[in-house]
């Protein structure tokens, strides 16, 4: 190879720049490291626990639908409530212990999915500020993550209903 075609430019794909040759190999041999480093996917073993510790979570409010319906002897509606409610102190004081971040950690999406990764996301910014007191801290962050969950989850539901009002006057 001659001198010259050394010094070369090379168009780069999708870059916009060009390389010389010497550039180039320097390039490809970073990208081959890139892809060495980078960590494997693991997305079906993620996949798997999120489904598994999801499922567990909705297992465990079903028996708890079951307890409040033996023990207290609940109608449907009411143990529907109850059951969200004992789901949603679970998960807060799972936060609080600092239990349910680790529940996270393995689980993934499956911790985030069911009622309680709702409670998660309320308590953990209101602990995080604590230290700025009860009105700017805990007060203030409270709502920080879940808000605008609750903001469109509300205003779509509500669109939708207007949708099938009209839809049921047509």
């Amino acid at each position: 190879m001659s001198l010259e075609r050394e010094h070369v430019q090379i168009d780069m794909k999708n870059e916009g720049r060009k390389l010389t040759l010497e550039q180039r190999a320097e390039h490809e041999a970073y990208q081959a490291l890139v892809i060495e480093m980078m960590p494997k996917s693991k997305t079906l073993k993620q996949c798997l626990l999120a489904f598994l510790v999801g499922g567990a979570i909705c297992v465990l409010g079903q028996a708890i639908g079951d307890i409040g319906e033996l023990l207290f002897k609940l109608d449907e509606k009411t143990r529907s409530a109850f059951v969200s409610i004992v789901l949603i102190f679970i998960g807060a004081l799972l936060t609080g212990l600092g239990v349910y971040d680790k529940i996270g950690t393995f689980a993934g999406a499956g911790s985030v999915v069911p009622i309680t990764g709702f409670a998660n996301s309320i308590v953990a910014p209101a602990m995080e500020h604590k230290r700025e007191g009860l009105v700017m801290g805990i007060g203030g962050q409270l709502f920080s993550i879940a808000g605008p969950v609750l903001v469109y989850g509300i205003t779509t539901s509500a669109l939708i209903g207007v949708i099938f009002w009209v839809i049921g006057l047509i």
